[in-house]
């Protein structure tokens, strides 16, 4: 279906393609930023002493892929390696809970209701109890909270809370809306199908309010932030060249202007005072979520084997 400029011209040569009719495809990989985010994730992997490790850098007003690696990898020249089971690109066919990051759609989906403001506040000196599990904060206060430190400090129960005031069929229809539930559309033909639970219960908008509960790929999980980025426009993936007028021709508004004017503040507000502090790089505006979720091993959750995230 894509095809470069050295197999265009081999088709030309031998008569199977004629030079009107196709183009050499242009990707809007850039190979600078490829080459460094590679190396960044190879490296961290190592570091960590982890089982796999990636990234991708999106241009949220395009949707345009700028970068992706997933390791470990293979060498496509030299593929011996190709079909080990741990060589998929887990960007966008693994599947994982993605912990915190997703109480970025909690938040944007409690603030886009009306429901909820950033003068909001909610009650988290204590857990929440629901049936045998009992919901309580890591990293609690043991206090009142307003919308903005629920989010700095990755509160599980005002997470929880924000999502009770949007209620179960509001909370599942705002993550079908920014496509984290959906099987994404893309160039790829490794993309995975998220899963969710089959009826949606209390427990599970609880659960899935602090990131638990759904599995979503990494890719689709940065293009849901994205649209909270970039004035709330839903555009599709693409590993090719893409104007803005053309992306915005596809675009789907999701969240309205306010809200994501709001995650902005929120997301910056966590790069200088929350979790995200460690991402500050001097000379440059950060903004950010980070994410820890325990891994499902055997059916149960582990309690030394972790997934780690950051958008």
């Amino acid at each position: 279906k894509y095809i470069d400029e050295q197999g265009l011209s081999d088709l030309q040569a031998s008569g199977l393609a004629v030079a009107k009719d196709l183009k050499p495809v242009q990707l809007s990989i850039d190979l600078r930023v490829q080459h460094i985010v590679r190396d960044e994730v190879a490296a961290g992997m190592e570091k960590y002493r982890a089982i796999a490790a990636g990234a991708v850098v999106l241009n949220v007003k395009t949707g345009e892929v700028v970068a992706m690696a997933s390791v470990p990898d293979f060498d496509p020249n030299n593929p011996y390696n190709a079909h080990d089971k741990d060589r998929l690109n887990r960007m966008s066919a693994g599947l994982y809970e993605m912990g915190s990051t997703l109480k970025s759609f909690t938040t944007a989906m409690a603030l886009d209701s009306g429901k909820v403001t950033l003068e909001s506040r909610f009650d988290a000196t204590r857990p929440i109890r629901i049936g045998r599990q009992t919901i309580h904060d890591f990293h609690g206060k043991s206090r009142v909270l307003s919308v903005p430190e629920v989010f700095i400090y990755s509160s599980n129960i005002g997470s929880a809370k924000e999502a009770e005031a949007v209620g179960i069929e509001g909370h599942r229809e705002f993550l079908h809306r920014l496509g984290i539930l959906e099987r994404m559309q893309t160039e790829l033909p490794e993309v995975a199908r998220p899963t969710e639970p089959k009826v949606w219960k209390q427990v599970h908008s609880i659960t899935i309010a602090f990131g638990h509960g759904v599995s979503t790929t990494p890719l689709q999980t940065a293009v849901g932030c994205a649209a909270l980025m970039n004035g709330g426009y839903l555009i599709q993936p693409t590993f090719l060249r893409r104007a803005q007028e053309q992306a915005m021709s596809v675009a789907k508004k999701v969240v309205s202007d306010k809200t994501s004017e709001n995650m902005r503040y929120l997301y910056a507000l966590n790069a200088e005072k929350g979790s995200g502090r460690n991402a500050r790089v001097p000379g440059y505006r950060v903004g950010g979520k980070t994410g820890t979720a325990e891994k499902v091993v055997n059916g149960r959750y582990s309690k030394d084997k972790n997934f780690n995230a950051f958008v």
